[in-house]
């Protein structure tokens, strides 16, 4: 199963997506289909392996809409022409490294959805305008302006007539998206505000019509005229807050520069970004941003990564150090070797990471898209009975009824609750991607809020995950340095931390080779040095060889009351000494758990390690719930345990022994992603190794669902309230079609008002990073 976000020109109204995702969803080989017409994007699951990405797009194309394939960051993907290879110039350019009208390239490039979205927004603003200029003389010549006596109509056309002409200005051009948005709606068989709209608009505007050629009465050109205006108004400012929504995407997009130096045939030439080849030599001088990921051959330089990981000092690179496309280099130059481009840079990866999630449904919103196609055909049924009962029960004018009418229509119209919950997901995942937060979807945004109790798997989370040798003890004949180099040789070439602390220790001994080394899963290790054999590991491996600790066991236990895990060795079935180490705890772990209990969410801590050691490291982080002595097989099963307890439970940790246990955990945190931002198993990722950031996703989680809770009354209050007054309940207290089409665009400009206000919430979580951002931002080697 493959996973695309295509880009959808035309996405007009807030439920055009229904039809679309409906087409999308029965099409051959789609599992699933989200549509988010504030970002202009779909997101599409299917199985690569019976339809296609191009198949996909003619589809989108055939409902109506606009689709030129999938979004990405194109000035970093999709070179839009062969570009002319040149010498690269001798000075950088700054940051982009690029010339001006390389950068407005980029911009071309770059922002497919963007500039589609502003050419929307530019295009209803010029509507809104001819409408409005169009609709002043209405009003004046109208004699329901009321205000003056009309003046003569010019080129002496009968009044009626000169109002038709302007009418049809004012409303056939103007009003012109709306029908077809419609159309659409009622060709891939959903109702939706468009339907609304052209009800309202086209039944005033015919009966209009009607009375001017064919029959007599009074025309409302004026009116329609004025609605529309309104609902055009309205329609402008809601779609300029959808875009403001999206900025999170269009300023990740703008990161990656236009152009970059690589070595092609013994030369540096400067070429397109979206043209440099994995494998390739990229040549980085001060201030230029690094186009692509790689791994550093030469040179050395502090790189800035704060863009994109959240960290907030700048990180010492050189041979054989990672590089972050995007990311800029502030001092010296070097060179490095391509080792990821286009779709598959970090910055391509968290670009789609957010667009996925941004185009995924919180349940609120799936409740609300059922919810807003029922209303529809609601006031319809009722803006139908409104005029059965005025005009033929009560006997009121046709004109009065009619008015009421299309009143019901336009009030009722359901933008407000469409926008409601995916403008405060797309504000919510935009500003946690501006914090190296990436939530994957929105349920787990929503699932977020509810969490009983946080498991952090201590290693690399709450801990550095930098163990250190502190302290070799050898018993009675032995020496240190035979214990050490003794527990080296059989942990040479092993990648766990313990491992890796033993062999960093005994760095500079002579360390003999080694024969039939077997793991002992959550034990330790065994192999055979000159035909003897070597164990190394915990208490429990001693006890199952039955190997004798002697006075060592009091030394043991010593070192274990202090927090240290004590690495056991054994040869040839006696004892030689223990190896004791400690990793120390974050700066940031203490000031995370305090604000976690403060915000009501229980804080457990799981380990391998023994209990001793477990409650020492939770006693001073101030953590009560300890799980130790677990086994990385058994890391799932005790969520499951905590689970069955009636806890919802969100599982933090770094490793791919996490994977089972942040799979069935309620919502799991991948903590320390940097690059590896496309975690299968996580539901959130966080880019720092930051277990601060946890209280960032929590409170971004909760304000994000504040803002849902808040649009969602809002939009639900408003219809309770407006359907009566609209169908003249309480009349002689009656809402004409202008007043209704201003609060309809009101209401939908509120809620989308208020998401953006999202972005000026203080969030202690984000605001601050964690009160050590500055310390945990430290290469860990300078923390240690």
């Amino acid at each position: 199963m493959s996973t695309v976000t295509l880009e959808v020109g035309g996405l007009f109204e807030e439920l055009d997506h229904l039809g679309l995702e409906k087409q999308l969803s029965a099409e051959k080989g789609v599992r699933r289909a989200s549509a988010n017409p504030a970002s202009g994007s779909v997101t599409v699951d299917y199985d690569e392996t019976i339809t296609s990405v191009e198949r996909l797009r003619r589809k989108v194309n055939s409902c109506g809409f606009r689709c030129r394939g999938s979004v990405t960051p194109r000035h970093v993907c999709e070179p839009a022409a062969p570009a002319e290879v040149r010498p690269a110039p001798t000075s950088h350019r700054g940051h982009g490294g690029g010339t001006p009208a390389q950068d407005e390239m980029a911009h071309e490039m770059g922002h497919g959805s963007g500039m589609d979205m502003a050419a929307m927004v530019r295009d209803m603003r010029n509507r809104f305008w001819i409408a409005l200029v169009f609709t002043i003389p209405i009003f004046i010549y109208s004699p329901m302006g009321g205000i003056f006596t009309p003046p003569a109509p010019p080129f002496g056309l009968d009044l009626d007539l000169w109002l038709f002409f302007l009418g049809s200005i004012a409303i056939v051009y103007p009003s012109w998206p709306f029908f077809t948005a419609a159309w659409r709606a009622l060709r891939n068989g959903v109702l939706n505000m468009a339907v609304l709209v052209v009800l309202s608009v086209g039944t005033g505007y015919v009966f209009s019509v009607g009375s001017t050629f064919f029959f007599p009465g009074v025309q409302f050109y004026e009116a329609v005229a004025v609605l529309l205006v309104f609902i055009l108004l309205g329609h402008w400012l809601e779609m300029r807050a959808r875009a403001g929504a999206s900025a999170a995407i269009r300023a990740l997009l703008d990161l990656a520069p236009p152009m970059a130096t690589v070595v092609r045939d013994g030369r540096e030439v400067e070429v397109p970004t979206s043209e440099v080849q994995a494998g390739e030599t990229v040549i980085i001088r001060p201030g230029n941003k690094i186009p692509v990921d790689g791994e550093v051959v030469e040179g050395e330089s502090l790189v800035d990564e704060s863009m994109l990981t959240g960290e907030s000092m700048p990180v010492n690179k050189g041979p054989g150090d990672q590089v972050i496309g995007a990311t800029i280099n502030k001092s010296g130059s070097f060179k490095y070797r391509a080792t990821k481009v286009g779709a598959d840079t970090a910055l391509a990866q968290i670009v789609k990471l957010v667009q996925e999630a941004q185009n995924s449904k919180a349940p609120a919103q799936l409740l609300a898209d059922r919810a807003s196609q029922w209303l529809v055909l609601i006031a319809i049924l009722i803006g139908l009975a409104t005029f059965a009962t005025w005009f033929w029960w009560i006997g009121s004018p046709l004109l009065f009824a009619l008015t009421l009418t299309i009143t019901v229509f336009v009030i009722a119209c359901p933008d407000a609750l469409g926008l409601a919950t995916p403008m405060a997901v797309m504000v919510g995942t935009g500003l946690g991607a501006t914090h190296g937060i990436l939530f994957k979807n929105a349920g787990a945004l929503e699932d977020a809020t509810k969490l009983d109790v946080i498991v952090f798997d201590k290693t690399g989370t709450l801990t550095m995950g930098q163990p250190r040798v502190v302290e070799v003890v050898a018993a009675a004949g032995r020496t240190e340095d035979e214990v050490l180099w003794t527990a080296a040789a059989v942990e040479r070439g092993s990648d766990h931390p313990l491992a890796l602390a033993i062999v960093e220790r005994a760095e500079g001994f002579d360390v003999p080779e080694t024969r039939a080394f077997l793991n002992l899963e959550g034990k330790g290790a065994r192999a055979e040095i000159e035909g003897e054999t070597v164990f190394l590991g915990n208490r429990r491996l001693m006890d199952e060889e039955k190997i004798e600790l002697g006075a060592l066991a009091e030394e043991a236990e010593r070192l274990k009351g202090a927090g240290r895990t004590v690495v056991h060795v054994a040869r040839g079935g006696r004892i030689l000494g223990l190896v004791a180490i400690a990793d120390a705890p974050r700066p940031s772990a203490k000031a995370a758990v305090t604000k976690l209990r403060e915000r009501g969410v229980e804080v457990a801590m799981l380990t391998g390690d023994n209990e001793g050691t477990a409650k020492r490291i939770a006693s001073e982080l101030g953590i009560e719930i300890v799980l130790a002595d677990v086994l990385p097989g058994q890391k799932a099963d005790k969520v499951k345990e905590l689970q069955a307890q009636g806890k919802r439970v969100g599982m933090v940790g770094d490793g791919v022994n996490d994977a089972p246990a942040l799979t069935q955990a309620d919502v799991g945190f991948a903590i320390g992603a940097g690059t590896d931002v496309a975690m299968e198993s996580a539901d959130v990722v966080l880019m720092r190794s930051d277990p601060y950031d946890i209280v960032g996703a929590i409170e971004l989680s909760r304000a994000t669902l504040r803002k849902m809770h808040q649009n969602l009354f809002w939009a639900v209050a408003y219809n309770v309230v407006a359907f009566p007054m609209a169908a003249g309940v309480f009349y002689p207290l009656v809402v004409s079609p202008e007043v209704a089409a201003l609060a309809m665009s009101g209401s939908s400009a509120l809620v989308a008002v208020n998401a953006l206000l999202l972005k000026r919430t203080r969030l202690e979580g984000i605001d601050r990073g964690g009160p050590d951002a500055a310390v945990s931002a430290r290469p860990a080697e300078a923390v240690g």
